[in-house]
C-alpha cells in the first residue's frame, strides 16, 4: 500500500483546521486514515503547529511520500 502524509481539513468555513495524518493515498482527502501526526491551525496568530516529528521520520523510513505542503510545515515545525 502506498501511503501519504497529507493534510485533512476540518472546521468550519471560512476557519479552517487542519489534521496532519497518514493515509492511503488512493482515498479522498478527508477520508480515512491510518495514523494522526498532528495538527496545524493557520487562522491564529501565530500559527500554531503541533507536530510528532518522530512519527514523521518513521513513516518517512517507511516510503511514506510527503506533500508539498506538508514537507513546508515539518520545516517550521523542526526550526522552532
Amino acid at each position: 500500500m502506498a501511503t501519504i502524509i497529507r493534510l485533512s481539513r476540518g472546521g468550519r468555513k471560512k476557519r479552517p483546521f487542519y489534521s496532519v495524518v497518514v493515509m492511503d493515498e488512493r482515498k479522498r482527502r478527508d477520508g480515512a486514515f491510518i495514523e494522526k501526526l498532528g495538527y496545524y491551525d493557520p487562522c491564529t496568530e501565530p500559527e500554531v503547529i503541533k507536530l510528532d516529528l518522530d512519527a514523521v521520520k518513521a513513516w518517512t523510513d517507511k516510503g511514506a511520500k510527503v506533500s508539498d505542503r506538508v514537507a513546508s510545515i515539518i520545516r517550521k515545525a523542526s526550526a522552532e
